[in-house]
């Protein structure tokens, strides 16, 4: 005769307090497990004892959640906030059912995940990449720098606040990351702008090289970009940017930018490339050897007319840069073009990088591009 297992009656609120005390206290992103936990013990199902909640009620929490609206963020809960808050409910109830005996099945095994779009795309653009630097500066240092290391290095922004002074080497130029989201040590090579970001404030030779905490630096991080009136861009877009820009340099491969920015799956690097439409325009139509090379040094740029007291010239956006005024437009083209071959000879001749050009939209009567070559 079969031995019915007996049922400890326990309620999610409870079993989700246990699972952190046991499992979550251990996980690299114990952090954000609590938030979640914190949610799911707000709705309904926190007071049903866990073997009495069913896949009905799952499916109900799922669709109520992705109906509602965040309190921090002000938009719609995303399909990936619920299908992470699903996949905790879900580890926990395979840990309840085979160790504490407060449920038999797992009601959310047979649950429809909610589909997860392909990723992010956003891209800082030069403007906004010049204005937030600008604030950061003008609030403290160790805000710049912050923002620099995001966009020179790929770092998250967690591996940033966990630096410490005796694991960088400002003279080799690497920063060593003794514990990484991935499990492992990871070495960063810093680039120049990079190194003199952290040479500007060098501290002691020991110790954290930042003092905000992940909160800390959050709240500082919204209210810059709500303050210069920045939509729909996130920290962590930063690292997308800088992974591109890392491709878009033409000299690294894919196992090169991985073994900098720390992916272990090569497809998901792939989600982080989405190289600006304006910097392949001149490999599309380069036909030669060395019209290629001059086309990856020499890149069109967007521009707009300023029209004046009967003038007109021609301004960079990206380069903040206004040409010498002309009595045509045909005139203040040509000057364009010069002054963009001269802007970037110069460049390439003091070795420093240029700001990468800006989207231009399809269609956009206001824009157009202005090629150096």
């Amino acid at each position: 005769m079969a031995i019915r297992q007996r049922i400890r009656k326990m309620a999610l609120s409870k079993a989700l307090d246990k699972y952190y005390r046991v499992m979550s206290v251990h996980k690299r992103g114990h952090l954000q497990e609590f938030y979640r936990i914190n949610v799911l013990k707000r709705s309904v199902l926190a007071d049903k004892p866990m073997d009495e909640i069913t896949s009905v009620d799952i499916a109900n929490y799922r669709d109520s959640r992705l109906s509602s609206i965040s309190e921090r963020t002000g938009r719609a809960v995303s399909a990936n906030t619920v299908r992470l808050e699903m996949a905790l409910l879900s580890a926990l109830y395979n840990l309840a059912r085979i160790e504490w005996g407060t449920c038999t099945h797992n009601p959310v095994e047979h649950v429809r995940k909610p589909q997860v779009s392909s990723g992010r795309t956003r891209r800082l653009t030069s403007v906004e990449e010049r204005c937030i630097g600008r604030a950061l500066r003008a609030r403290n240092d160790e805000l710049a720098a912050i923002f620099t290391l995001a966009i020179e290095t790929a770092m998250r922004q967690g591996e940033i606040l966990s630096l410490r002074w005796e694991h960088v080497d400002l003279h080799l130029g690497i920063a060593h990351l003794p514990l990484t989201k991935n499990g492992t040590s990871r070495d960063v090579p810093l680039s120049f702008k990079a190194r003199q970001a952290l040479r500007d404030f060098a501290g002691p030779l020991s110790g954290p090289v930042f003092n905000y905490t992940s909160s800390g630096f959050k709240s500082a991080w919204r209210g810059i970009v709500l303050a210069l009136g920045i939509e729909d861009l996130h920290f962590h877009d930063l690292r997308h940017e800088a992974v591109s820009r890392l491709f878009e340099l033409g000299t690294l491969n894919v196992m090169e930018v991985a073994a900098i920015s720390g992916h272990k799956s090569l497809n998901m690097l792939k989600r982080y490339t989405h190289l600006r439409a304006t910097q392949l325009v001149s490999k599309l139509d380069a036909r030669r050897r060395q019209a290629k090379k001059l086309a990856a040094m020499f890149i069109p740029y967007p521009a707009e007319f300023c029209e004046k007291d009967g003038t007109v010239a021609v301004r960079f956006a990206d380069l903040e840069h206004l040409t010498v005024p002309a009595t045509t437009r045909e005139e203040a083209l040509r000057n364009a073009s010069e002054d963009l071959l001269r802007i970037q000879a110069r460049a390439v001749c003091a070795g420093k990088r240029l700001p990468p050009p800006g989207p231009v939209m399809a269609n956009d009567s206001r824009r157009f591009l202005i090629r150096p070559l």
